[in-house]
């Protein structure tokens, strides 16, 4: 299986990536981690080919989950090569409030976001536009309507989409991949 973790940020995408990835014991790739380089030097601005690249590289394997978006740098790549799309649809008052507490415990905190980078939330960011809270509240309806549209085109209509509308029904998506995984292992 191939899994492919979307939706804006703050909606809970690393965390059912890594839940998904422990339960069935796939490989898991995050891609924040590839994107973000010391400094905060953003790979997807800086260098998108690059990014490209890294992914590509990350994604040969036969079996992986995937979490995040970056369709502006990214594309498709990562939903052509997908078996599964999880897409966590929450409504915006689920997000927000999902991204503000995450944002408020990075923070106070003060742990190293992706190990061997150094960057660590700071709450002189949050005045940032680029902040994930800023960021969520911006772009919340625009990734609704990108993620229907991407899944309603025949370039990948090979994907087997699974849409949350709430996370109470993350339970029950792990459930569904698990079968899904072992129904598809052919006896020998």
């Amino acid at each position: 299986m191939r899994i492919a973790v979307v939706g804006t940020s703050g909606s809970g995408k690393t965390t059912l990536a890594r839940q998904i990835s422990e339960r069935l014991e796939l490989p898991f790739i995050e891609l924040d981690a590839i994107n973000w380089q010391p400094g905060w030097r953003a790979l997807n601005a800086d260098d998108p080919v690059e990014l490209r690249k890294r992914v590509d590289q990350a994604t040969q394997g036969v079996s992986w989950v995937v979490d995040g978006n970056y369709g502006s740098a990214l594309g498709t790549l990562i939903p052509s090569k997908a078996s599964h799309l999880v897409w966590l649809d929450y409504d915006h008052a689920v997000v927000m409030a999902r991204v503000i507490r995450r944002s408020f415990d990075r923070a106070f905190k003060g742990t190293e976001l992706w190990p061997g980078t150094g960057n660590r939330e700071r709450w002189q960011s949050w005045l940032h536009a680029s902040h994930p809270i800023r960021w969520a509240w911006s772009t919340w309806a625009r990734r609704r309507t990108q993620y229907e549209a991407m899944i309603s085109g025949p370039s990948l209509s090979h994907l087997q989409v699974i849409r949350l509308r709430h996370p109470r029904e993350a339970d029950l998506v792990l459930d569904r991949l698990r079968y899904s995984a072992t129904s598809s292992v052919s006896p020998s």
